[in-house]
């Protein structure tokens, strides 16, 4: 019990900063919660998740883990926006922090009890023309496909954490093929590289969202994989459903590029030979 709630009660005041409509108690060896239902719920796994460290011989520490703060303004809109809508979309640049802010979105989602699981997808568009020759079974096939997803997990959460999360099934790394005909309830769930859906697999999406979850689409438009001029569901999606109410399209630029500086200079020149171009051909017509 001393271990869970730390010195001075650390860390029933960091649940009840985290759900203010809750008072935490502790009294001999009993803690008490008392708010709203829904808040009294999601507090109590808050401190099932800390007790269940704590048994594992895992020390709390304020450092546990990986701080994650946005950098740009339009990175903190993001955020700002996931936080207060069901359903957002981020298109943007590489660099720009589109699925890392997501991520980080998602795992803060899941520590604090909003919700029971995590969903990360992304649609496979190379493993469908290569899968066969990639060696292993599926999942190692796929794997290429789906590292960013680890590798941002592992960097916030730590590789034991996430391994074991996802051998209990609370993280669940899969294509996009493997949404279909599911319903998606108290989960965050993640697409990435979204510009590499079609219109009919970006509506198939869309529609798996269930009760108590969010979902988070992310893509940069000007670098799409489909091939035979598909039309990328991604580039279209935002004239179909802006007006739907909890839906946010959030769109990053070149100064929300956090990588190395040359990044968004590149970003920038692209983005200007884009326009020159369009430029030229409309005075051709």
């Amino acid at each position: 019990m001393v271990d869970l709630l730390g010195e001075h009660d650390a860390w029933l005041r960091v649940v009840e900063k985290a759900f203010p409509l809750v008072t935490v108690v502790a009294r001999g060896n009993q803690i008490t919660m008392t708010g709203p239902g829904r808040d009294v719920d999601r507090s109590r796994t808050a401190l099932d998740e800390l007790l269940i460290l704590v048994q594992e011989g895992q020390g709390l520490s304020a450092d546990r883990g990986k701080t994650v703060r946005p950098k740009t303004l339009g990175q903190k809109k993001y955020v700002d926006a996931v936080r207060s809508n069901t359903m957002v979309f981020c298109i943007g640049p590489a660099g720009s922090g589109k699925t890392y802010l997501a991520m980080a979105c998602a795992i803060e989602a899941f520590l604090t009890g909003t919700v029971r699981r995590l969903i990360l997808a992304r649609p496979a568009v190379e493993a469908g023309e290569r899968l066969g020759f990639l060696p292993g079974d599926l999942a190692a096939k796929i794997d290429p496909y789906m590292r960013p997803l680890y590798d941002a997990m592992f960097e916030m959460l730590g590789p034991d954490e996430t391994h074991d999360l996802m051998e209990r099934g609370t993280i669940e790394v899969a294509p996009l093929a493997y949404m279909r005909g599911r319903t998606l309830n108290d989960a965050f769930v993640v697409l990435d590289e979204a510009q590499n859906t079609t219109p009919e697999q970006m509506k198939m999406f869309l529609t798996r969202l269930g009760f108590n979850s969010k979902m988070v689409i992310t893509g940069d438009v000007t670098q799409t994989d489909l091939t035979h001029n598909r039309p990328s569901g991604l580039r279209i999606v935002e004239q179909i459903i802006t007006d739907v109410e909890g839906v946010h399209f959030a769109h990053l630029t070149a100064k929300d590029v956090v990588r190395n500086r040359i990044v968004a200079e590149i970003v920038d020149a692209y983005e200007q030979h884009e326009e020159t171009r369009f430029s030229r051909r409309d005075k051709s017509r």
